[in-house]
């Protein structure tokens, strides 16, 4: 299928809904975006700091571990991750019916609950139950969180503000490899992997705060037919000049579909619905097969195997976080001045390169503290292009390609792909890994590259456009 379409080339808004926000209501919505994200840095977090905590979860239990063994390392690792396929699913449902606002409120509980219950568990099996829950956490942020925000923010201004639950996911990595050092170093290795997963209480108890202070979306208020409260949300976001024409726009969409029963699996029947659908599931599970989270999930596992120490290694993975949290910050800059197709195409093109070069380390190159080195360099250049290109776009235009019908239900079906290309990454890496060491990032380069050619034919360009105007555009492009 070619969903790409001259219509959507277009750099400037095509409608009077889209005017620039003034600096007091802009940074009124920074506010509400800042709260809403600490979703994206929990969701950060709580996949990062598995990174630190499994070697030391590996020791035996008199040393304060829980014996792990690559297997079980892999499943204590997955478990999330599959919790959080589940957590998409479900959560996009919820997110639909109760609002995104209730959903975020709920979800910062399971946070909560979920963090608390890792760091203190007994022994693997508990340690898998509770990581299940986190996972439902994760994956119900990552389909409600990009929503949620994209719904409230101006056309002119939802690249830079969706791009910043990204950044807030991977400033969470950075401080879980950061307080996964300076905990390693100073609390001792007996049980320090509970400290490691114990913080995540914290923002999980800040985001249920200061939801409880964020107004809904108008975008959700209008399709449950309250158009006044949609109205009056409008009028706090917006400048005034601005609110009669977008919410004009945002009635006259649900107006339309008022008619259509509630979203669900029958709409796949509709075969515009179906082809976006799969179009955001495809774009949504290939971007996991990146090998992105092979190398967030394990990171100390990997320079482990060229040699590093334990404590070297956990101490240079800081590295990762902060080339993410600069990639991340690079790509909303650029977002500002070029289109979502390009930086995608882009980032694809860098992350094959820099797999064919971790796997030239460890398959050419003779162990050493040199090689050791190189192959965390490869990392990092993998992680420039894949943080501050692929990750940034991806999650932006899975927030926007969705109608309003069904936006949660199909931004849900979407990162449930996300999460299940997940789970099987981090499910079979650690023994991929063991067993055929570099050989396991010439896969991950194949499939790239199978990748970006896919792309080259499949990917539109939604810059400057209101989400209503993009809905249009797939209606008409996929009416067929």
């Amino acid at each position: 299928m070619d969903v790409r379409d001259d219509a959507l080339q277009a750099s400037t808004p095509s409608n009077p809904a889209t005017g620039t926000a003034s600096p007091h209501i802009y940074r009124r919505l920074r506010t509400i975006t800042v709260i809403a994200t600490f979703g994206g840095l929990l969701f950060g977090y709580d996949t990062g700091v598995i990174s630190g905590a499994l070697p030391f979860m590996s020791l035996s239990p008199g040393e304060g571990g829980l014996g792990l063994t690559p297997l079980t390392e892999g499943i204590v690792a997955s478990s999330l991750v599959l919790g959080a396929a589940f957590g998409a699913l479900f959560g996009g449902r919820l997110c639909d019916r109760y609002g995104r606002r209730r959903t975020i409120l709920g979800l910062a509980v399971l946070f909560f609950a979920g963090a608390l219950g890792t760091a203190l568990a007994p022994g693997l099996e508990v340690m898998v139950l509770f990581r299940v829950l986190l996972g439902l956490a994760v994956g119900g942020a990552s389909a409600t969180v990009p929503v949620f925000i994209a719904e409230l923010a101006p056309a002119d201004r939802r690249g830079r503000l969706v791009t910043q639950n990204e950044l807030m996911i991977v400033t969470g990595q950075l401080l879980a490899y950061t307080s996964n050092a300076v905990i390693a170093r100073t609390v001792g290795e007996g049980g320090v992997w509970r400290w490691m997963l114990v913080i995540a209480t914290v923002p999980a108890v800040l985001l249920w705060i200061g939801m409880l202070f964020v107004p809904e979306s108008p975008r959700w208020l209008a399709s449950r037919g309250r158009f006044d409260d949609a109205r009056g949300t409008l009028g706090r976001i917006r400048d005034a000049r601005d609110v009669d024409a977008e919410f004009a726009e945002i009635k006259e969409r649900v107006t339309a579909d008022a008619a259509e029963p509630r979203a669900g699996w029958r709409d796949l029947g509709t075969p515009w619905v179906r082809r976006i659908v799969i179009f955001g599931f495809g774009l949504a599970s290939l971007t996991q097969l990146t090998g992105v989270n092979s190398i967030m999930y394990f990171a100390p596992t990997i320079l482990l195997d060229t040699g590093l120490g334990t404590q070297a290694a956990l101490t240079a993975t800081i590295a990762n976080g902060v080339v993410a949290v600069l990639a991340v910050s690079t790509g909303m800059w650029l977002l500002g001045r070029y289109g979502r197709r390009p930086m995608l195409l882009t980032g694809q093109v860098g992350v094959t390169v820099s797999l064919l070069l971790i796997a030239f380390c460890f398959l050419v190159l003779p162990e050493s503290t040199a090689r050791s080195y190189l192959v965390l360099a490869s990392m990092l250049t993998f992680l420039l292009f894949m943080q501050g290109c692929i990750a940034t776009v991806f999650w932006l235009m899975l927030s926007e390609i969705f109608p309003l019908r069904l936006r949660g239900f199909a931004m849900g079906t979407a990162v449930f792909g996300t999460w299940m290309a997940n789970f099987v990454v981090t499910l079979v890496f650690p023994p991929l890994i063991d067993a055929v060491g570099g050989v396991t990032f010439l896969l991950f380069a194949a499939i790239n590259a199978v990748t970006f050619f896919y792309y080259l034919r499949t990917v539109p360009e939604t810059r400057g456009r209101s989400m209503e105007d993009i809905e249009s555009h797939f209606r008409r492009q996929f009416a067929a």
